[in-house]
């Protein structure tokens, strides 16, 4: 294997701390290292750093003779043109294009894209030139899942030596062979992908545990030592007395983010109905329709993933499920308990010149009042963050600060549009985390594999044509289907009967039925962790009667749905 780029004991100071400290790291062909941290932690940077358009303060880099580097940026840069005089003819350029679902866009002026069309061209481009290292910072945001397949296969198929930094997880596992994490300055790198990268993660945190106990332990030895008589300790050598203060006064690294996404669960009760769409169609004014006939029934609870290409519909589908739109023929009616709450996929909307605490309290709120500073304590919006203006926010504080505006509702319906886009992983494990305990009925459109798999129990595929089918298996079958190959089992039905999944009584009673399972499952695991994390005798005790109860309920909801597949 040719050794493309090596960097040896690269340092660089940031304005307030240090970005990288020593970090050393050898790229040759062959090579596939997902890089991860938190938001601001120096992602981004780093790669800048290894292809060339950043200097570090120190260290060494050394290139490869005649190694060409290629970078795809989050938000990438294009020249003037259309797409195909930008591509390039031939099968490859329009295999990419099809498969990034812009073919219908070549001869289309790249000044007149979108942000996301700009992404996929610019990752057409990327491979098709003739380069030794790919460097691609975020590469599926904007994709749907046929287009993050076709990066996958790409990726896998490279010669060379590739460097990205995602949050999509499969993505990361599927193939990578190596793991950087950055962590406050620390560089970790860990053999294989990010199965094996959460694997390191908790060995390390079990050391460090071990470490501090080790350290408590001294200290305690060290203190009664100190405290005894005068006499005694004067005997000592001064050097022991300056070990002994220096091992009190250490303390273990703080986290790198205070506390946890902690929020509360108790939603409004939702009654039996909450959104019914019969014979919705949608088309904007003039133009060719856009959902044909779109019939829906979400109940309390449902946990519904919505997937499909891109420029289907996905977005419009849950506008108009969420009454932000008004259908074209056809009827949305929503439930009288219904409280909801939308994340979009875009800016968020809010004032960019307001600050956050500002946008927190709202129009009749005051802002910075002890609530809202809980508030924005649990979203990790500390220090001089309240203050600052939503325009001066990273893209990933961004959207952490949309999502707390939505939650902040307290809705028990919840619209999430490309929620994961611009967060990092620690973000995005703990609102998977929180959505998992969550009471309300969820609606999620996503291409984070997952994360759909993580937090919903039901997919819906919206299709090119307008229609939308019920995706049988939810979307493990729907990756096991098409990364296999296997035959689509929704392609044989009749879209004007799947659109509302399974038919007739026995269809609409195991649904139900699966949803019920899904509910105490997620019950059951809530209360079992707070039995764990309990150290109060009584409630134990009470908590354990009430999972007692429920268990059994589970098993009943089991039975009943044996008997109806059965």
């Amino acid at each position: 294997m040719a050794i493309l780029v090596d960097l040896q004991e690269v340092t660089l100071e940031g304005a307030d701390r240090t970005l990288l400290g020593g970090l050393s790291l050898t790229i040759s062909s062959g090579d596939r290292i997902g890089v991860v941290g938190i938001n601001g932690v120096g992602k981004t940077t780093l790669l800048r750093i290894i292809a060339g358009s950043m200097t570090p303060d120190s260290g060494t880099i050394r290139r490869g003779r005649e190694a060409r580097v290629g970078f795809l940026e989050q938000i990438p840069t294009l020249p003037t043109g259309t797409v195909r005089t930008t591509l390039g003819s031939g099968w490859k350029v329009d295999s990419a294009l099809d498969r990034l679902g812009m073919l219908g866009d070549a001869d289309v002026e790249t000044v007149n894209l979108s942000g996301g069309q700009l992404k996929r061209v610019a990752l057409a481009r990327i491979f098709s030139e003739e380069l030794d290292v790919l460097i691609l910072d975020e590469p599926t945001n904007h994709l749907d899942l046929n287009a993050i397949q076709w990066l996958e296969q790409q990726i896998k198929s490279f010669k060379g030596a590739v460097i990205l930094v995602s949050h999509d997880r499969f993505l990361l596992d599927q193939v990578t062979t190596r793991m950087v994490e950055l962590d406050r300055g620390k560089t970790f790198v860990h053999a294989g992908g990010y199965s094996q990268l959460l694997e390191a993660q908790a060995t390390r945190e079990e050391q460090a545990a071990t470490a501090e106990q080790i350290r408590r332990n001294l200290a305690r030895t060290e203190l009664a030592w100190l405290r005894r008589g005068v006499k005694a300790r004067a005997t000592k050598p001064q050097a022991r007395l300056d070990a002994a203060k220096r091992l009190l006064a250490t303390r273990p690294q703080a986290a790198a983010r205070a506390g946890t996404l902690d929020l509360a669960t108790n939603v409004p009760r939702l009654g039996n109905t909450v959104i019914k769409a019969h014979q919705v169609s949608f088309a904007y004014d003039g133009e060719d329709p856009i959902l044909r006939d779109v019939t829906l029934d979400l109940g309390p609870g449902e946990r519904v993933g919505v997937v499909g290409p891109n420029g289907a519909g996905k977005s419009t589908f849950i506008n108009l499920l969420a009454q932000l739109l008004a259908p074209s023929k056809g009827t949305v009616k929503r439930g009288p308990t219904v409280v909801a709450s939308y994340l979009e996929q875009s800016g968020g909307g809010f004032d960019l010149e307001a600050t956050v605490q500002e946008l927190v309290a709202g129009p009749r709120g005051i802002p910075g009042s002890p609530d809202d500073v809980a508030l924005m304590k649990r979203f990790w919006f500390t220090g001089a963050l309240p203050v600052t203006k939503a325009k001066e926010l990273s893209g990933g504080e961004r959207r952490r600060l949309q999502l707390l505006l939505a939650l902040s509702l307290r809705p028990n319906v919840l619209f999430l549009d490309e929620p994961t886009n611009d967060l990092d992983l620690e973000t995005i494990r703990l609102v998977e985390e929180f959505l998992s305990q969550w009471p309300g009925t969820l609606v999620v459109v996503s291409h984070d594999r997952t994360f759909l798999s993580r937090t919903t129990d039901r997919l819906i595929e919206v299709r090119s044509n307008g229609t939308i089918v019920e995706v049988p298996g939810g979307i493990d079958a729907w990756i096991e289907r098409t990364t296999k190959g296997l035959p689509d089992p929704t392609s044989t039905v009749d879209s004007s009967k799947s659109n509302s999944g399974p038919t007739g009584p026995s269809g609409r009673q195991i649904r139900d039925a699966e949803k019920e399972m899904a509910r105490l499952e997620r019950r059951r695991t809530s209360l079992t962790e707070k039995i764990l994390a309990s150290a109060d005798h009584a409630e134990q005790a009470k908590l354990g009667a009430e999972l007692a109860k429920l268990s059994a309920e589970l098993v009943a909801a089991e039975e009943r749905w044996l008997a109806l597949v059965g």
